[in-house]
């Protein structure tokens, strides 16, 4: 394979200035400012209209300057002197295509229509800007506009672009999305994820690097060492060019090519902008950390000043064309910035924030329907045949996919393998390697890509190879999946499959019991069934959910044959929510998930304790009321969990209970977990680091309180 990389280099010396000459059409100007504009088969209209929109972001940028000094706004981040960029990709892209900008590209956001005065009511924090006064800056999306903003975790956004670029291919829709990053945040792991997974998948995205010279304060050459990131095509097996991004017609022709092309024949590119940040990371940072005669030289490359010089030069405007452009944009800045001040400052209504976090979802009970609880979509028929627990999560994920024609699975060894664990086993054969997608060793990509999915109306189930290395790709999980509601009214329709658990003697890296991580993170829901019937009937619950769901399944229940038990056949699913009553007892209420079930069920039989367990299933929303009506009967609580002690879930029912249900307690509330360690591989130690012996102590002492 030829892989295509071009470096479009910048004049060796900066500071020489050229003689400035007419243009015939498709002939290179060389102006004093040193852009070369070649305008090739462009009209003068169209030209205009990029001097038009050029223009927009800057007069813009110099308001809210202005604002910021009179304290009328409190943040602002400048993309002055790199304006060209953001319109010259918007307006080369078709207006359904995303982009997914950052902090410096108001040009993005102005060349897609959207209404001044909404993205300064955004930016001042009221209700009527695109996040209700949640999110700042450039921190929101809107599907109106086919945008989807950044989230201050640099690189994050590249995986999500991804997934947008991956739902396109598989709908054939012939589009492509753009996704920006800064020379600095292409250092992230995400950035290598994102196009390594889009090179291995050739997904029609353009991976467009503002390199400005800096990150913040840290200048280029302590970030890399390579001289270019055209460079890096070699390595992801992808077309890279190189190009002047403060040159309006250099940045709108090279997009709208690749754009076309890349419609025809997807594939991943990188584009590489070379600009220059003439104003500070953020205005309080200011700029004394950068060599003053940078300016100099780079203020010569000026986007706007040059541009407009240039259609002046060759009469595509005159001067009081300009002038009168200028007038509009200024009065419709001006009127704008007068209109939002007068708004409203936000009442805050607890409800109305509370509700945003998750998307509304209609979960109301069918009924119990035969041996299951809180049944949402009952089976069509009563046939049922023995599953172990791997075998019933398989056959909800493969229902899942008949029903839901537009989940994708992702995962690591997913597709003719059929995972580690062989739940997707035959997947390919019946739903093909479109649907049953093996992944690249990239959670956090693949996550991202998730997300992207959602974005365009898909649902996404990602499957961890175990639940432990879901920690390399956290950060997508609890800022990008779980924000996203609330943040701009985006669901997140991913589930995320966790294998996970001890007592194979598979040591600390393959053991972990994790699900406290996401306890504590709104926007997510949890669930951990313990039983054949509900891991199928909570598995297509959390598929048909919209709001992203941790699907926790214990290892060591995969193939317990003592576990197996008849399931319904038919497609089913059961409530988010509500805990299952395993045994109705009054001596004591054992509140537990997971493995922790079967062993509270196994030695209170053994034992003829009189105890009434209830299952959680759901972490994330937990059954409140369940629980206390439970401890209010038994007036003794113990909450059995295999996670380890400090920190666990047991400890937030705990407090729950100790507020809510004090004056029905007959004794403390004891909470039984793992040992505070890792887990060990020594089968010996293994098992004395699970709470199962501990268990049975606390119970013991608990009863004779």
């Amino acid at each position: 394979m030829l892989f295509r990389c071009i470096k479009l280099e910048f004049l060796a010396d900066t500071t020489r200035e050229h003689e400035t000459k007419k243009e015939l059409p498709g002939e290179t100007l060389l102006l004093p400012g040193m852009i070369q504009y070649n305008r090739k088969h462009y009209t003068n209209q169209e030209i205009a209209d990029l001097y038009a929109a050029l223009v927009k972001p800057r007069m813009i940028e110099e308001k809210m300057l202005i604002l910021l000094r009179q304290g009328k706004v409190s943040k602002w981040f400048s993309g002055i002197g790199q304006e060209a960029i953001s319109i010259g990709v918007v307006k080369a892209l078709e207006s359904d295509e995303y982009i997914l900008p950052l902090h410096r590209n108001l040009g993005v956001f102005t060349g897609r229509g959207i209404p001044f005065k909404r993205l300064f009511s955004q930016w001042q924090g009221k209700m009527n800007g695109f996040s209700k006064g949640r999110e700042r800056s450039f921190h929101f999306g809107t599907n109106e506009y086919h945008i989807v903003g950044m989230i201050s975790h640099l690189g994050a956004m590249l995986g999500v672009a991804d997934g947008i670029s991956l739902a396109s291919l598989l709908k054939n829709e012939k589009k492509l999305s753009v996704v920006f990053s800064g020379d600095g945040g292409a250092s992230e792991g995400d950035f290598h994820e994102a196009l390594n997974t889009a090179a291995v998948w050739q997904l029609p995205v353009i991976f467009l690097i503002e390199n400005n010279g800096y990150g913040l304060s840290t200048p280029s050459n302590e970030q890399f060492r390579f001289k270019s990131f055209v460079d890096k095509g070699i390595g992801y097996g992808m077309e890279a060019y190189k190009i002047d991004g403060n040159n309006i017609l250099e940045v709108y022709d090279t997009v709208k090519n690749l754009a076309e092309s890349i419609r025809n024949k997807p594939r991943p590119v990188i584009l590489e902008c070379m600009t220059f940040r003439m104003r500070g990371h953020e205005e309080a940072s200011g700029t004394k950390y950068v060599p003053q005669e940078l300016f100099e030289i780079w203020s010569k490359k000026d986007p706007v000043s040059n541009f407009e010089h240039y259609v002046q030069e060759f009469g595509i405007l005159d001067a009081e064309q300009i002038a009168e452009i200028r007038r509009q944009i200024k009065e419709d800045i001006d009127q704008s910035v007068e209109e939002v001040l007068n708004e409203p400052e936000i009442v805050p209504d607890t409800a109305t924030e509370l509700a945003d976090v998750y998307m509304p979802f209609a979960s109301a009970y069918v009924s119990s329907h035969g041996d299951l609880q809180h049944v949402t979509v009952a089976p069509a028929s009563e046939a049922k045949t023995p599953k172990r627990f791997v075998d019933a999560i398989s056959d909800g994920l493969r229902q899942a996919m008949r029903k839901h024609d537009n989940l994708v699975l992702m995962g690591q060894d997913i597709a003719e393998y059929g995972g580690v664990f062989k739940i997707t086993q035959g997947f390919v054969e019946e739903f093909g390697k479109g649907r049953v997608r093996n992944t690249p060793l990239c959670e956090s990509a693949i996550l991202g890509a998730g997300y992207g999915l959602a974005i365009k109306g898909m649902k996404a189930m990602v499957e961890m190879q175990f639940a432990d290395f879901v920690s390399v790709g956290f950060n997508q999980i609890v800022n990008n999946l779980a924000k996203s509601h609330y943040r701009w009214g985006q669901n997140a329709d991913v589930v995320v499959r966790m294998p996970t658990g001890a007592g194979a003697g598979a040591g600390p890296f393959h053991s972990q019991s994790n699900e406290a991580w996401f306890f504590h993170v709104p926007g997510l829901k949890i669930v951990y069934p313990s039983t054949p019937s509900d891991a199928k009937g909570l598995l297509t619950a959390a598929i048909e959910d919209p709001n992203p769901v941790m699907y926790f399944e214990h290892k060591l229940l995969y193939r317990a044959v003592e576990l197996e038990e008849p399931v319904y056949d038919d497609y089913y699913s059961l409530a988010i929510g509500p805990a299952r009553k395993v045994i109705e007892g009054s001596e004591v209420s054992i509140i537990t998930y997971g493995a922790g079930v079967h062993w509270a069920v196994n030695h209170v039989e053994r034992e003829g304790i009189d105890a009434d367990i209830i299952d959680l299933r759901s972490l994330l929303p937990w059954d409140k009321e369940a629980v206390e009506a439970s401890v209010r009967k038994t007036g003794k609580v113990l909450i059995l969990h295999e996670d380890t002690l400090t920190g666990g879930i047991g400890a937030e029912i705990a407090a729950h209970i100790a507020r809510y249900c004090f004056t029905w307690l007959d004794a403390p509330v004891v909470r039984t977990g793992s040992l505070d360690s890792p887990v060990p591989f020594n089968t010996e130690l293994e098992q004395n680091f699970l709470p199962k012996k501990r268990f049975e102590q606390d119970l013991a002492e608990l009863l004779a309180y």
